[in-house]
């Protein structure tokens, strides 16, 4: 049975960081990610990362966020920095098998709650 468990989200001001962390068990993957979105709306692709290691970030994020894997603990990062008051979202971490759909990804986390103030 697919798990993906995140934790790290919370309360922070603008130009501070946070890092979400995402326990993945029960399946092999190509491809992993972070969604977003607030309740109700659209949940968009911020941030994804490939076996082979590639990255990917949505322009609204680059520069700012950095997604990374530890194989070893099977857990993907979101290292988010120079936060902003519209990065308040609802954070999913995502995998699908496919590659190139991790925009439209199979497998979803529960999402975890952060909230950027001004």
């Amino acid at each position: 049975q697919v798990q993906l468990v995140e934790s790290g989200g919370g309360l922070v001001q603008a130009g501070g960081s946070l890092r979400l962390s995402c326990a993945v068990s029960g399946g092999i993957f190509e491809a992993w990610g972070w969604m977003r979105g607030l309740p109700g709306k659209q949940r968009d692709l911020v941030a994804a990362i490939f076996r082979d290691g590639s990255t990917e970030y949505a322009d609204s994020v680059k520069g700012r966020f950095t997604i990374s894997r530890d194989d070893a603990k099977n857990t993907v990062y979101l290292q988010m920095n120079s936060l902003k008051p519209e990065d308040t979202a609802v954070y999913y971490c995502v995998a699908d098998r496919q590659r190139n759909a991790i925009d439209v990804p199979y497998y979803w986390g529960q999402g975890i709650q952060v909230n950027v103030s001004s």
